[in-house]
């Protein structure tokens, strides 16, 4: 049974940093396709950036250049490194295991979800 724990989230004023882990239960971060979505209040849950098997990473424009993807597989933890933060990135953030999201990161690929950590830009 996948089990996936994010932590992390608070909140920061515009330009600040913040990083997001997600625990993960055992062989979880090597087996599965891993990504971070977010869902700000009213919105749909998007994509923002994954991390494949061979640590491949993919990240959407919005976030692209301010927001790293990381793992440790021998920690079971997935990372979301967040840079230069911007109100716009006021969400829900969860992590999510899945066999593949290639370049779309849609939610419809995700087969285990994390039960969120709350990230607020002020």
């Amino acid at each position: 049974h996948v089990q996936l724990v994010e932590s992390g989230g608070g909140s920061v004023h515009a330009g600040g940093s913040l990083t997001l882990s997600c625990a993960a239960s055992p062989y979880t971060i090597r087996t599965y396709a891993m990504a971070w979505f977010r869902q700000a209040p009213g919105k749909e849950r998007e994509g923002i950036a994954t991390i494949d098997g061979n640590a491949v990473t993919t990240y959407k424009d919005s976030v692209k250049g301010r927001f790293t993807i990381s793992k440790d597989n021998n920690k079971n933890t997935l990372y979301l490194q967040m840079n230069n933060l911007k109100p716009e990135d006021t969400a829900m953030y969860y992590c999510a295991a899945g066999y593949y999201f290639g370049l779309a990161i849609s939610p419809t690929q995700a087969h285990y979800w994390g039960q969120g950590t709350q990230v607020t830009v002020s």
